[in-house]
């Protein structure tokens, strides 16, 4: 593999080019007219530009990046995440153009890519699962039967997408109807499909993952898991690992879940398998994501692994070198996605001109970004500026570190999470790992965080201002 196309943009589009840099593999960009002088387009060899700022008129184009792929002589193609990374008819065609895809096969990305498929591929191998009906629906009646069959409170969930849209928890049935409709109709329009299915509603679930890596020679490992429970919205915020809760039993019995469902659909490369694990530390497969995952730099810090540079050298059909008894959890390490998202104000979009931008930098940060100072922030694209990930050997270490890193973060022109990361690695719940998945819920209040902010920009403006007329008097002593 001597050149790859990177179809993605921003951090990820940075991250993947920087592996293939370091294993001597020239690199393609594709860029949107809002991208032109994108920090990624200027960091590839060569760069092509597809389409206008829309996603849907320039990264989503499978065809035109596959055109370019065949023009330039590209042998692989690493779609990142979001945008075509988990679309089975453009890794379908990337197969039959006779370029390398840079992740499963199609028909892995097909049955994980429908969370009821999924469910129907891993019925046979033991793999515990939240009660509720295995097939799509959309029939109201027969939902709402089901539904009473079950038990209240349940979930209702989009059978063809994820992001948290198509899903509503119910918590009786006289809001069961209502609740359906608004169901269907969001996953409808988000996803052109609008079957949703219906499961037992765990009621205080921590969200677990586990990183799975697969070769196309039989051999399957598990990377550990990632606890991803600081959630808005249904979508992670911050993300660490290990989980503070896991017992070895538990993690091994997880780890051993998530291999099974990646032999359950042949699977190739890197993928995370999903779970729910309730208050009881009973675990429950939730789903798989046929990609590398945004948070993949955690597991990446505590293994001393690079999954970018093992996904290329699985796709050209290298077997793991590492076995799973080689792979041992070293330290700890929390990530932060930085969105460009005022969490002051329910984190609303906050697109605008980055007037100041400077990332932190010392030992145990890292910071995996796609930005600079002086660039607009789109709005056709997925909000987040960067990741900042921090690394210590204990998760006190890596918590402390972040709070540091944050303040050392300058963002000026937009609103961020910056805030909202300060607030979750303060607040005594995360910091005693006594949390679940409604976090913000609990305990995230928009109102009290800005008061203290005000305070501490009253505090810091009155001390600069005390040293500022302390100096005034230095000056004006007389020279003796």
């Amino acid at each position: 593999m001597k050149k790859i196309l990177v179809a993605n943009r921003g951090e990820i589009a940075i991250r993947v080019m920087e592996t293939a840099k370091k294993m001597g593999i020239k690199t393609v960009a594709v860029f949107s007219t809002a991208d032109r002088n994108a920090p990624h387009v200027k960091l590839a060899d060569e760069a092509v530009c597809i389409g206008e700022a829309p996603s849907n008129k320039s990264y989503l184009l499978g065809d035109k990046i596959i055109e370019v792929a065949k023009s330039l002589n590209v042998d692989g193609i690493h779609p990142g995440y979001g945008f075509l990374s988990e679309n089975a008819t453009f890794a379908e065609a990337v197969e039959a153009s006779g370029i390398t895809f840079i992740g499963p096969r199609s028909k892995a990305i097909r049955i994980m890519g429908s969370k009821l498929a999924a469910k129907d591929a891993v019925k046979g191998y033991d793999i515990p699962m939240v009660p509720g009906i295995d097939e799509a629906i959309t029939d109201v009646a027969k939902a709402q039967q089901a539904a009473v069959n079950i038990g209240f409170p349940i979930l209702i969930k989009a059978s063809a997408g994820g992001g948290g849209k198509g899903m509503r928890v119910v918590e009786k049935e006289a809001d069961f109807v209502p609740q359906m409709e608004r169901a269907i109709s969001e996953a409808t329009s988000a996803f052109g499909d609008g079957s949703v299915f219906i499961e037992k509603y765990v009621g205080s679930p921590r969200h677990i993952e586990i990183q799975v890596m697969a070769d196309s020679h039989g051999n399957i490992i598990y990377l550990f898991e990632r606890e991803c429970s600081v959630q808005r919205r249904h979508q992670k915020v911050v993300e660490e690992a290990p989980s503070a809760v896991l017992t070895p039993e538990i993690r091994k019995a997880m780890g051993e879940a998530a291999v099974k469902v990646a032999k359950a659909c042949d699977y190739l490369g890197a993928g995370t398998v999903e779970f729910l694990l309730d208050e009881n530390k009973n675990f429950y497969f939730l789903e798989m994501n046929t990609r590398l995952q945004v948070e993949h730099p955690v597991t990446e810090l505590i293994t001393g692994l690079d999954l970018v540079e093992l996904q290329i050298k699985v796709a050209r059909g290298e077997a793991l070198d590492i076995k799973q008894e080689d792979l041992q959890i070293n330290g700890h390490a929390l990530e932060l996605r930085v969105y460009a998202e005022d969490s002051l104000n329910d984190f609303a979009p906050s697109v605008g001109h980055l007037d100041i931008y400077q990332i932190p930098v010392g030992k145990g940060i890292r910071v995996d970004n796609g930005f600079e100072q002086g660039m607009d922030v789109p709005i056709y694209y997925d909000p987040m500026l960067a990741k900042l990930i921090t690394y210590g050997k204990t998760r006190e270490e890596a918590i402390e570190l972040m709070i540091e890193a944050i303040a050392d973060y300058k963002v000026e022109g937009i609103s961020t999470t910056l805030p909202f990361g300060t607030f979750v690695c303060e607040h005594e719940a995360f910091r005693s790992g006594d949390f679940d998945t409604h976090f913000v819920k609990k305990y995230y209040d928009a109102e009290k965080l800005k008061s203290q902010m005000d305070n501490e920009a009253e505090i810091a403006a009155y001390v600069a201002l005390k040293q500022y007329l302390e100096d005034q008097k230095i000056l004006r002593l007389p020279i003796q």
